[in-house]
């Protein structure tokens, strides 16, 4: 008989997470993408703004750095060890506007990240967002804490740009407003 477990199947094992961070540390060294691709990003002083799916916090800093003082970066992810490497950044490089939540993320469609709704100017959503099991159930949370006029960014992640497409028509929740190389944007619908 297999063995019982309560973790959620889009949640990576820990062994995975931490080759992952290594690999994305080196890759962030060598090669500026993250850099270049931030600059297409309409994010200013003041704003709040949510990394779901933050991993180790690859954008966490540069957004942190992009709002300044006056705003605030949500560091999402459904995996405590991203938590933890987050919250180890936070204190290493004393980032004062950014604050942590472990979402709840599972194959039932939950995927509350425990902020209250209408929080963020901007959610970002990279290399995720192709592992999510209920992706109509996880852009109505991304609905629900962005404001009214809010923005999603979103890449594909290792799936096709029209798989990535069908899913946000078939939620019915977003329209998309730009479509570049890297990634979407997309605004609520009204």
């Amino acid at each position: 008989m297999g063995r019982i477990t309560d973790r959620p199947t889009e949640r990576m094992s820990d062994k995975s997470f931490i080759r992952m961070k290594r690999l994305m540390g080196l890759i962030d060294r060598v090669f500026p993408y993250i850099d270049r691709r931030m600059k297409n990003f309409d994010i200013r002083p003041g704003m709040t703004v949510v990394d779901y799916g933050c991993g180790p916090g690859r954008y966490t800093s540069r957004l942190s750095d992009m709002v300044g003082g006056a705003g605030t970066v949500y560091a999402v992810d459904i995996h405590e060890k991203a938590i933890e490497a987050v919250e180890d950044m936070i204190r290493e490089r004393s980032l004062t506007n950014v604050r942590t939540s472990l979402a709840a993320g599972n194959d039932e469609g939950n995927y509350d990240t425990r902020l209250a709704s209408g929080t963020a100017d901007v959610v970002c959503a990279f290399d995720m967002f192709f592992i999510i099991k209920k992706p109509k159930e996880f852009l109505d949370e991304i609905r629900r804490i962005l404001k009214k006029n809010g923005v999603l960014y979103l890449d594909d992640g290792h799936q096709k740009r029209g798989v990535t497409r069908a899913k946000l028509r078939a939620a019915g929740q977003f329209e998309i407003m730009e479509e570049t190389r890297d990634h979407l944007t997309c605004r609520v619908k009204q």
